[in-house]
């Protein structure tokens, strides 16, 4: 005969499950400040999040995988946090692009999200399947919200109709990048408004007098 109470409810699979989900996700996060990506193993992982490494391979089929998935609620976590409910539209293009570009300065310089970030770019680099994930899944949504924005920019009358918006997203957030990626110079975010004023003026509608 069961000892439990009538009223006493059967333990939630589903919240089981994201409750160790959630400890891979943020072990990983943790040992990759502490031992770097090289040597981040699915067997450290596991024994920091205290489950089987056979309950991580059944979720995911690499560390890099379960990286980035740890980046995507990291960042998910970040944006909640502050509160973000979308690109910001107050009218002025120029204020609202320079706005998320400081504030992607301050995230790639900030270790907690820059070593995932590094570590993804790295091994997308040899890895064309984590590449598309990652493409997919991270940098698409995000370059779509910039798209969005300089449309309705574009409609206002803001931009010349006929500019390529991916071109112009491309042309804000690759500069950035590459200072971070390569360290060429400090990133600041003196250069972030200076990248938006130097696109901006090459693709501003032009008034005519």
């Amino acid at each position: 005969m069961s000892s439990r109470s009538p009223d006493a409810k059967a333990p939630d699979p589903a919240r089981r499950n994201d409750r160790s989900r959630r400890a891979i996700l943020d072990a990983a996060l943790a040992l990759l400040a502490e031992v770097g990506y090289n040597k981040l193993t699915i067997e450290a992982i596991a024994a920091r999040a205290g489950v089987g490494k056979q309950t991580i391979y059944r979720w995911w089929p690499s560390k890099a995988v379960v990286l980035l998935d740890a980046s995507l609620t990291l960042f998910g976590d970040a944006e909640a946090e502050a509160g973000w409910t979308g690109f910001p539209d107050t009218g002025d293009l120029a204020a609202d692009l320079k706005l998320v570009l400081r504030a992607t300065v301050d995230q790639f310089n900030d270790e907690k999200y820059e070593a995932p970030a590094r570590a993804l770019t790295a091994a997308g680099a040899t890895d064309p399947e984590l590449s598309a994930r990652f493409t997919e899944q991270l940098l698409e949504p995000q370059l779509a919200l910039y798209e969005t924005r300089l449309r309705a920019a574009r409609e206002a009358g803001a931009l010349a109709p006929d500019v390529d918006l991916r071109l112009i997203v491309e042309m804000l957030v690759g500069p950035l990048t590459y200072r971070w990626l390569m360290r060429t110079a400090p990133l600041t975010h003196a250069f972030a408004d200076e990248l938006v004023d130097r696109v901006l003026g090459g693709v501003s509608k032009v008034t005519e007098g």
